[in-house]
């Protein structure tokens, strides 16, 4: 794993109630004890921007990839690039924005699919990092504040984008791939943060900005 992420870690930041896990049986068989996986079912990952896929109702598995994007030939992945001609097996574990998110086996990366753009993207070199994107990002999310003076806008907002740009920072020193290009789902996803989008509730971020 590249990075050391604990499920007391969590826990500590979000509590116990705002972590969600998956099931050992919610994964093919030939998944459920690779290291990703384990992830997942032992440590979670923080609610609110990154969402877990809910096993099926009736078989209690994960939706695979052929069951979520239009894969016409999954020999070659169709219009999806350079995934593996396996693809089509892998378990769908999340959702980005417009992305479903599916964890290689054998590699043990995270690709996002949109299946509007019919595009895939290598996201994470593998489940630590999306863990550890989704806590910074949602930490920075429910702990930022701004000053609520008009005449300091420009300035929280500067601070905002430089809490931004040193996630991607010290994530990419890492792990290249969540920030590899403007256009991931992560890079969307820190741009609108940085732009005041996406706080919510009772975050002091969302007090501030809608009162």
């Amino acid at each position: 794993m590249l990075f050391d992420v604990t499920r007391s870690e969590l826990a500590d930041i979000f509590g116990e109630d705002r972590l969600a896990t998956l099931p050992a049986t919610a994964f093919p068989p030939s998944t459920a004890e690779t290291e990703g996986a384990r992830l997942l079912q032992t440590v979670g990952v923080p609610t609110g921007t990154l969402w877990l896929r809910e096993p099926d109702e009736d078989s209690g598995r994960l939706h695979l990839v052929q069951d979520v994007v239009d894969v016409v030939d999954v020999e070659d992945v169709g219009d999806f690039g350079d995934a593996s001609e396996d693809a089509g097996e892998w378990p769908v574990i999340g959702w980005l924005l417009n992305a479903h998110l599916a964890l290689d086996p054998g590699s043990g990366k995270v690709h996002a699919f949109d299946a509007d753009e019919g595009t895939v993207q290598e996201l994470h070199t593998d489940v630590s990092s999306l863990v550890q994107v989704t806590l910074r990002f949602q930490r920075l999310l429910e702990e930022f504040t701004f000053s609520g003076d008009d005449g300091d806008e420009e300035a929280d907002f500067e601070a905002l984008e430089r809490e931004v740009e040193r996630i991607r920072q010290e994530t990419s020193s890492t792990d290249p791939l969540p920030f590899q290009d403007d256009d991931t789902v992560w890079s969307v996803v820190g741009e609108e943060i940085a732009m005041g989008q996406r706080f919510k509730g009772n975050s002091p971020g969302a007090r501030s900005l809608h009162g």
